[in-house]
């Protein structure tokens, strides 16, 4: 029973919306109020709490989600401030992942913006009730009334207003309290820490009766015995409403709405209030699901300190060298010195240590329990996604979705000395953040860095030159292709040769032909006559193998060939393991360039959320870059287009959508298959 009282009183929320609506100074506010820091940090100045890299202070964004905790009215509150910026739209599906509830932030004046839309449909995505605050509403031009409308045309949501702004703009002094019935008035001196609850003025007491009735008449909609008071002309309190609205939230039904200026200080605490009052525990929330790993059956886990430890590592971070990993934990308990199993990874891994995480700041604990956002030290194979459990009740946790990187640009460091650094400083940077990717082009001996956008990579490469003191330069990246052939063909190849002082000889036959794309490559050995003896078949494959790694067409690997091997010749005492390797090479050569070899491109599957009213533009689009439309589908207030693209085509998509879309519509994509180029098509 203390377990579940410790957990009723948990909120676990993430901070969302469009960059530049607020986000980061509501939760500096909140910080303040709580009494979890004690100045009030600005983005505008560099001082914010929450935006604590370097880097995020120059520009005045949010690039990495920062975890914070802190206490109001006997509630413990764990907070991830997220970023707005869409190359980062991952560090917000990581956080919407692991939350119970988030407070979608919009701007007074620009309402809702197409990152709003996007973190929206995320949560909408995991199931995560929500909160909207309307901030700005001091700025010129800030309009209530029209933010309320676009949540409910744009994102197909239904508000439930629960303040009214009490004046505008510049005349802006604080809330009308619709459950209450009451004004809510902030004192400037203070820091807008003091407040109180006056009568409402008489010019706003018609208006703000009315928008009280259409709020419990639309509450009472959905619960009988609310509706029978309301038919009744009964007085409903703000007691008696709260639980209505606490389910409906929870159930996301509807969107309770309320409205302030956080960099005003004025209405953060009722925003607070609203937290405890209608977003949900850890003990609201469904049990978290997972399978088995050797059963694949699904398995359950209670939100309880007494049920087996379910944990979920849903970001690493890299801090002097020293691997972070923030976990939620879901059921059971965390605690120092103890082995926990990775279910994905299938190893055992030791917790060092255990951080309550105030940003960058951080607070050691002994133990974390269900319920709780951890940082945890000591794991050396954890990933994002991964599943940390009891070795004895072990179970995989649904994985995170990992979008596909859509950029890439080759770079070199600009020393050799900085070359060796450079490998080891991507992979600390991958294992930080799954969206960024690195490979060596085995083709072209480029290092290729891919990842969410322009601005991510160029913060990358900011990182590389200040964190890690390595310069390099980048440049553009080449579409590595992929050859394969058209018809069957059948060739000898015949090595006779004296090295060294001997001769050695070898005679191959194979038979070539093409297979289904996709279904790569495979070589089978039909000798039966002993033309070729058995100790030698496999220098006769491995030569094979060679041969396919560089095609004749333009030197590229070779996919999706059926290869023979139907006959040789062997001579005693001169045929030899090389020679037949050699001969092997020789004949796939000569069989590949009689079965009209052809060049293969890459295809990308790509999904584009895009609002119907930019469907045309999108479409459009993707047929200049000869791409194959497969599906449309509506999804709430977007349609969801998938089709497959050549990715030679797919260069400075992220602008070019973005551009012609007003910035509404994302998209991700993945590697689908290898086909003919669409040069050779047309």
């Amino acid at each position: 029973m203390a377990d579940d009282r410790r957990l009723k009183i948990i909120r676990n929320l993430g901070i969302i919306a469009h960059i530049d609506a607020g986000k980061t100074t509501v939760t500096e506010r909140i910080l303040f109020y709580t009494g979890r820091s004690y100045k009030m940090g600005e983005v505008h100045d560099g001082t914010a709490v929450m935006d604590w890299m370097e880097q995020e202070q120059e520009r005045g964004i949010t690039i990495t989600s920062a975890v914070t905790t802190c206490n109001w009215k006997d509630h413990e509150i764990h907070i991830i401030d997220t970023p707005g910026h869409v190359d980062f739209t991952i560090e917000v599906e990581r956080s919407l992942r692991v939350l119970d509830g988030a407070i979608a932030v919009f701007s007074g004046v620009d309402g809702v913006e197409p990152q709003s839309e996007t973190v929206w449909h995320q949560a909408d995505k995991y199931r995560v009730p929500k909160i909207a605050f309307v901030n700005k509403m001091d700025r010129l031009g800030a309009d209530f009334a029209m933010v309320v409308e676009q949540i409910q045309e744009k994102l197909k949501a239904d508000p439930l207003i629960l303040q009214l702004p009490l004046g505008r703009e510049s005349e802006f002094e604080g809330v009308i309290d619709l459950l209450g019935m009451r004004e809510v008035y902030w004192h400037d001196e203070s820091l807008g820490a003091s407040y109180e609850h006056r009568d409402i003025r008489p010019e706003y007491r018609d208006v703000a009766a009315e928008h009280r009735d259409q709020l419990i008449a639309h509450i009472a909609e959905f619960d009988d015995e609310l509706m029978d008071r309301y038919l009744n002309e009964e007085e409903i309190s703000a007691d008696d409403a709260i639980p209505v609205i606490r389910r409906l939230t929870l159930q996301l039904k509807v969107v309770p709405v309320l409205c302030g200026s956080a960099l005003k200080n004025k209405g953060v605490q009722p925003l607070l209030d609203a937290i405890v009052d209608f977003l949900p525990s850890p003990l609201d929330v469904p049990p978290i699901e997972g399978i088995h790993p050797q059963t694949r059956q699904p398995e359950k886990r209670l939100s309880s300190a007494k049920e087996p430890l379910a944990a979920l590592a849903f970001k690493v971070f890299m801090d002097q060298g020293r691997k972070l990993t923030y976990v939620r934990v879901y059921s059971g308990k965390l605690e120092v010195g103890k082995d926990v199993f990775n279910s994905i990874k299938g190893v055992k891994e030791k917790v060092s240590r255990i951080f309550e995480m105030h940003a960058n700041k951080r607070n050691r604990l002994d133990s974390a329990t269900a319920g709780n956002i951890v940082a945890v030290m000591g794991l050396k194979s954890a990933t994002t996604g991964d599943t940390l459990c009891d070795a004895n009740h072990p179970v995989i946790l649904e994985p995170m979705d990992i979008y596909e990187s859509v950029i890439s640009v080759a770079v070199e460091a600009k020393t050799r000395a900085d070359q060796e650094k450079l490998m080891d400083a991507l992979g600390r940077l991958s294992e930080e953040d799954p969206t960024f990717r690195f490979r060596e082009d085995p083709d072209t001996g480029q290092t290729i860095i891919s990842g969410m956008g322009e601005l991510h990579l160029e913060v990358i490469l900011t990182r590389l030159e200040r964190d890690y003191h390595i310069g390099v330069n980048a440049g553009k990246p080449q579409v590595v292709y992929r050859e394969t052939i058209a018809r069957e063909a059948r060739a000898q190849g015949v090595f006779d040769r004296e090295i060294a002082g001997s001769r050695q000889y070898a005679m191959v036959e194979l038979h070539v032909g093409p297979r289904p794309r996709g279904q790569g490559n495979t070589i089978e050995n039909r000798v039966r006559d002993h033309s070729i003896p058995e100790l030698f078949h496999q220098a006769v494959e491995e030569g094979i193998r060679d041969a396919l790694s560089s095609g004749p067409v333009l030197g590229y690997p070779i996919v999706d060939t059926q290869v023979t091997i139907v006959g040789g010749g062997y001579q005693e005492n001169v045929s030899t393991e090389l020679a037949y390797k050699v001969a092997a090479g020789m004949a796939f050569r000569s069989a590949c360039e009689q079965a009209a070899p052809i060049l293969l491109e890459p295809y990308m599957a790509v999904e584009i959320l895009v609002p119907e009213e930019f469907l045309g533009e999108a479409l459009g689009d993707l047929n200049f870059r000869k791409g194959r439309v497969e599906n449309i589908a509506v999804r709430k207030a977007v349609q969801v287009v998938r089709a497959v693209v050549p990715l030679s085509k797919m260069f400075g998509y992220s602008t070019a959508l973005r551009s012609s879309t007003q910035g509404r519509a994302t998209f991700t994509m993945h590697f689908s298959h290898y086909d003919v180029t669409v040069e050779a098509q047309t």
